[in-house]
């Protein structure tokens, strides 16, 4: 057969045969897809059997039919403005489909795929046909759905046209466009085709995984993406898919679980292969299980996550992958893998941050991608039929992006879609061209119309936010090449897990401050004793939305304690093995009350700031209960997980008995203080902290000062009244000699001490009387950051 010949003119090449060097001979995926095949465990990484034809076998058919003439007249009606790139593109994928095939390289096809019949056990096997050309999945340059996938082809004759349309599509308009972008000259490019055994995913499920966060290029984390059927609908962005997230460094532990995030998509459509001889695949919708259903088992993400890992090592850089479950076997296989191209190229030494001010009603959200914000306006565009409408600097609105549209998408100041994930082509395309873009918004076509002004917001997290009107946006540059050093140790105060990735180039200490109660709020969103006092939930309609957010968990205090260690191991795993200092609920009774079935258990007070919050909570038989199950999502959050970087912290202790009394409940849930390395801090907010800190230091690791609170009881004055405004200030003498105090106290007991609150970021003069003073470590937004350790670093120099 002709994969054993030696020179370049073979025409076939089986997979076990190609090596990643072979690009100008297979292409990028085909030559990807024999690397793997040759160089990695099969016991761990199964890629599905299968061959490709050459570039040679390209040019021998574009040679034979006489096409030379076709495509060099074509292209130059298209570059000289005789024709547009639709009506070139077309005339050339029309030629070339009608092609026949060398009678050698047609036989060596239909040879090869009766041989992978019989090493496979099948007669007239189904295959995926991809294309894979020359200029495609390098490591810098990728463009996502250039040529065509052929899927679930079987017999000699389906096999054939499947080929031909193959060639015919590297003629689509998007990959005449990529090659225009990044300069490829369009007859330098040949086009292999990769015959490759059919995965069954239409009766299972697909995915796109990638060995980076496609976002901040956080390089820890397995991003992966998953829905129902085959794979197509996630790569176009057809369907809102599941998300799940792996921290990388512990995954060579099999006692931990380190799944960082999952989010049930909606997979609204599924696609499948078609009945009968030569039947496309087709789009249906899924049912309500496989709606409500995670696609892929615990074990299933950690499996993939573990290959991602792997894959990555053997390539050497960052990597995308698509992935697919088996219906039949059951087993998870790579289908494709190319170096990830945004990401891993850009620079580390600076940082571009936006910031938003004034803006417009929110409008609708959905995943962001590329962390800019962009304003302009609405152009809703429905089909490829409509793209001539288009406006250069507008935002693109539409319900998925199909490949085609690439030409658009550039022109675009941003792109904000109806469907799609993290991994679908827009969103890949959009990081690609640097255009901000807001996927899976679920109803952007319908909401939005076309002349309107919008914001586009990508810079507040993984949640994307269209605003109405134009919003005031601040850019900045942060250079990180010339951070100075600091003895004293300047951390971050974090809430939001989302946004925690997008500061891991930060060379900060850890975490000062992480709030528990941002990611009940958000996440959670269910009151914790509406969970394990379920049956005094009065409203039906609370019942109802409980039971929805806590299906698929073993029980419902479960979906509290596993939402939670998520949440939190999101912030912990960018600063591994950094501190990372969470703090442990510290609602008041009226926040409490607003989440999912709260009212049903808490008081009314006057005055919540100083009622029955922190501390007196946990012991309380009022909230006991509560308090378990976040001491037992802290417990497996470092002991299921591997974030044994966490330290607890305990709010608004009042007196030595409830230090006590705290660390009691704490202690029987498995947290004690000292037992695998566990510390446990107290916050200093009260006076009290500062008259007993020698004893307060008996029982804790450490202190961190809560300023604002601090200030309001030392002054006695409400920080929310606009009255006392002018005389709420840290640098009150009285509030100094509290902050002084309780850092030499500290100091002589030998804990460490820190202050989380804004001054220090606002006030450059507050930071230098903190260094002056001793204190161990200042934790400040991270926008401040840099400011902040010049201040530090000023002040010890001084």
């Amino acid at each position: 057969m002709a994969d054993m010949d030696t020179d370049d003119r073979r025409t076939l090449i089986w997979f076990e045969h190609l090596r990643r060097g072979d690009v100008a001979l297979v292409g990028g995926k085909n030559a990807s897809l024999g690397e793997m095949v040759q160089s990695l465990d099969a016991s761990r990484i199964r890629v599905p059997p299968g061959f490709a034809t050459t570039s040679s076998a390209y040019r021998a058919f574009i040679a034979a039919n006489g096409f030379g003439a076709v495509l060099r007249e074509e292209l130059a009606a298209l570059g000289e403005g005789r024709k547009t790139l639709a009506q070139a593109g077309r005339a050339i994928r029309e030629t070339l489909a009608t092609g026949a095939f060398p009678p050698q390289i047609e036989a060596d096809i239909l040879d090869a795929y009766r041989e992978l019949g019989r090493r496979t056990g099948r007669e007239n096997p189904a295959v995926a046909v991809r294309s894979s050309a020359t200029a495609e999945d390098l490591p810098d340059a990728s463009f996502a759905g250039q040529q065509e996938t052929f899927l679930n082809v079987e017999g000699e004759r389906a096999l054939l046209m499947a080929c031909r349309r193959c060639y015919a599509s590297l003629f689509t308009d998007r990959a005449i466009t990529y090659r225009e972008i990044n300069g490829f000259d369009h007859l330098d490019v040949a086009l292999s085709i990769g015959v490759q055994l059919m995965v069954r995913s239409d009766i299972a499920g697909s995915g796109v995984m990638f060995s980076i966060d496609t976002e901040s290029g956080f390089d820890r984390t397995v991003l992966i993406n998953a829905a129902w059927g085959l794979g197509e609908n996630v790569v176009q962005g057809a369907v809102s898919p599941d998300e799940y997230q792996v921290y990388k460094p512990f995954l060579a532990r099999p006692e931990l679980v380190p799944i960082t995030h999952k989010s049930l998509g909606a997979k609204e459509i599924k696609m499948i292969c078609g009945t009968g001889d030569g039947a496309a695949t087709r789009n249906v919708p899924t049912s309500k299980a496989e709606r409500e259903s995670f696609v892929l088992s615990d074990g299933e993400i950690l499996e993939l996550a573990r290959a991602a890992v792997e894959i990555e090592a053997h390539y050497g850089c960052p990597m995308d992958m698509e992935w697919a479950r088996d219906g039949i076997d059951g087993q998870l296989y790579i289908v494709q893998a190319r170096p990830e191209t945004v990401q891993s190229r850009r620079g580390a030494g600076a940082m571009k941050t936006y910031s938003l001010g004034a803006h417009g009603e929110r409008l609708l959200s959905g995943l962001s991608v590329g962390g800019a914000v962009a304003s302009g306006e609405v152009i809703i565009i429905e089909s490829a039929a409509d793209i001539d409408r288009f406006v250069d600097g507008a935002v693109l609105v539409t319900s998925t992006t199909d490949p085609d549209w690439v030409p658009v998408m550039k022109r675009a100041a941003a792109i904000v879609t109806d469907h799609g994930g993290r991994t679908s082509h827009a969103a890949i395309v959009s990081r690609e061209l640097g255009v901000p873009a807001v996927v899976g918004t679920g109803n952007a076509t319908h909401v939005l119309h076309d002349q309107q002004q919008v914001t586009v917001s990508c810079a507040e997290g993984e949640e994307g936010v269209i605003y109405a009107g134009r919003a005031e946006v601040t850019v900045e540059e942060l250079d990180l090449a010339h951070v100075p050093e600091t003895r004293t140790q300047v951390m971050l105060n974090l809430a939001n897990p989302s946004t925690a990735a997008r500061w891991w180039r930060l060379p900060a200490d850890g975490v000062g401050l992480a709030r528990m109660e941002f990611v009940v709020s958000n996440e959670v969103r269910v009151h914790p004793l509406a969970l394990t006092r379920y049956e005094q939930v009065v409203s039906e309609d609370d019942r109802a939305a409980i039971d929805a957010l806590t299906r698929g968990h073993a029980d419902r205090t479960a979906y509290f304690v596993e939402t939670l260690a998520r949440g939190l191991a999101r912030i912990a795993a960018v600063w591994h093995p950094r501190p990372v200092i969470v703090r442990m609920s510290d609602f008041k009774t009226n926040e409490y009350a607003d989440l999912l079935g709260g009212r049903a258990f808490e008081p009314q007070e006057e005055n919540p700031m100083i009622g029955f919050r922190g501390a007196s909570r946990y012991y309380s038989e009022g909230y006991r209960d509560g308090f378990e199950l976040e001491c037992r999502a802290i417990r497996h959050l470092r002991e299921g997980m591997g974030f044994d970087n966490v330290v607890v912290m305990i709010p608004f202790c009042r007196t030595v008995g409830e230090a006590d009394r705290v660390l009691e409940v704490m202690a029987a849930q498995g947290l004690e203080r000292g037992k695998a390395g566990l510390e446990v801090y107290v916050m200093c907010e009260i006076p009290s902290n500062v008259i007993e800190a020698e004893r307060f230091a008996e029982r804790f690791d450490g202190f961190s000062i809560g300023s604002n609170d601090l200030t309001q009881l030392t002054l006695g004055i409400d920080r929310d009244s606009e009255a006392l405004a002018e005389l709420f200030s840290e640098r009150d003498p009285a509030v100094l000699w509290m902050i002084q105090t309780v850092i030499a106290k500290a100091r002589k007991a030998g804990r460490k001490i820190g202050l989380c609150g804004q001054a220090p970021s606002n006030d450059p003069g507050f930071a230098r009387l903190l260094v002056q003073a001793g204190i161990s470590s200042i934790s400040v937004t991270p926008d401040s950051f840099l400011a902040v350790k010049r201040n530090v670093a000023e002040a010890e120099a001084g």
